[in-house]
């Protein structure tokens, strides 16, 4: 069996043999692994079975340091070459479309009557993955601007918020308050960006909620953006300001929130700057 390195042509075959799994596996159709593994052996160069089975793996971390979903079935395994970084890279600038998916999330009765998202504790040094790993995939977001990219996506972005919106609105309902239900306004939508957060809420008590939705199809620690405007509002409102995180939206979205101040949460890294004349 070939101990060689994997070629370009190896590795835009395997890439596109994963996303072919990854649809059928995000879209509930079968698949079968095994037989996959199998097409693809005689199109390598004498790989075997194992190897493939690991570059699979390989793939899923590469995804997961993207910011996107991967198999399940496919743990991911790490210390991978940027060259298969870049067949991925590749395959997803011919194929726009998937990064621009979205979930059939809306059940038939309406968006209204969504169920809650479920919301867990924020990521920690507590939780975090090993060092190496963590820096491989902070390497692989900051090189291909994941944050930029989740930031440009604006059907993504407006599909969270819609989704947080039915969150809010089904919780308060679910507290008793329809009443405050009724109040709860999507700020983004009706008055435009510019208010330094999508949507105002309440919480039971009648406590105004203030929340910035960031939308994201990868897991808890995909990096994402913020403005200096929601920073500045997010210091001013400290009480009421909260940024809601909803992550693996494309499957099963989950969230966390961060309340101010968020440098005691995350880094925040200056990723533009305006030049002006003396």
């Amino acid at each position: 069996m070939s101990s060689e390195p994997w070629t370009d042509e190896e590795n835009d075959l395997i890439v596109a043999d994963y996303f072919a799994m990854l649809a059928d596996d995000v879209f509930g159709r079968p698949y079968s692994k095994a037989e996959h593994r199998r097409t693809l052996l005689p199109l390598l160069n004498g790989r075997s079975e194992g190897s493939i089975e690991f570059k699979h793996q390989n793939i899923s971390a590469v995804l997961k340091g993207l910011g996107e979903d991967w198999i399940p079935g496919y743990k991911p395994a790490f210390n991978f070459q940027m060259s298969l970084v870049d067949a991925v890279v590749r395959w997803l600038a011919i194929n726009p479309a998937w990064l621009g998916r979205l979930p059939d999330s809306r059940p038939a009765t309406g968006l209204e009557e969504s169920a809650p998202i479920w919301i867990g504790p924020p990521p920690t040094l507590s939780n975090q993955p090993p060092p190496q790993e963590l820096e491989q995939m902070l390497h692989i977001a900051r090189k291909f601007d994941v944050a930029g990219r989740d930031e440009r996506n604006r059907a993504l972005g407006r599909a969270g918020e819609e989704r947080v919106l039915a969150h809010e609105w089904a919780s308060l309902r679910s507290a008793g308050r329809d009443d405050l239900a009724r109040k709860v306004r999507w700020v983004s939508e009706e008055d435009g960006d510019g208010a330094g957060y999508d949507i105002a809420s309440f919480a039971p008590d009648g406590q105004a909620r203030l929340i910035e939705v960031k939308t994201t199809n990868g897991w808890e620690r995909t990096p994402f953006h913020i403005t200096r405007n929601e920073l500045a509002v997010a210091d001013e409102r400290r009480s009421e300001w909260r940024l809601f995180r909803l992550w693996n939206f494309s499957r099963e979205p989950r969230a966390f929130e961060l309340y101010p101040p968020l440098n005691a949460h995350v880094t925040l890294t200056a990723t533009a700057f305006v030049a002006g004349f003396h």
